[in-house]
């Protein structure tokens, strides 16, 4: 029968506290040695949004360029019942969405 693989994907507009949760799962697979492939750095997206800095429309048009940048991480492992386990317990900052698929 073949082992089951969990893929971990994570996102957030913060590296660093996206970085710790990589170093956490990082951990955990180390702990229970599982076979870790990753953290994968997935393309950066940038959301960028000019407006105008006079509300009213007079004077000259100056700019203001808003950005948003979206950092994305991928984690394949070995899934077993220990390490999901420890994967649910993990505490998650704000601003970082985890998502895990299970696939065989």
């Amino acid at each position: 029968m073949p082992s089951q693989k969990a893929r971990i994907s994570l996102t957030s507009t913060k590296s660093k506290k996206l970085e710790e949760v990589c170093n956490q799962i990082k951990m955990i697979a180390e702990r229970t040695g599982v076979a870790i492939r990753g953290p994968v750095p997935l393309p950066t997206k940038h959301l960028k949004v000019p407006c105008r800095k006079s509300p009213d429309g007079e004077g000259t048009e100056t700019w203001d360029h808003w950005e948003m940048r979206i950092h994305k991480r991928l984690i394949d492992l070995d899934a077993s019942d220990r390490v999901l386990r420890q994967l649910m317990r993990i505490q998650v900052p704000d601003g970082v969405h985890i998502e895990i698929v299970l696939r065989s």
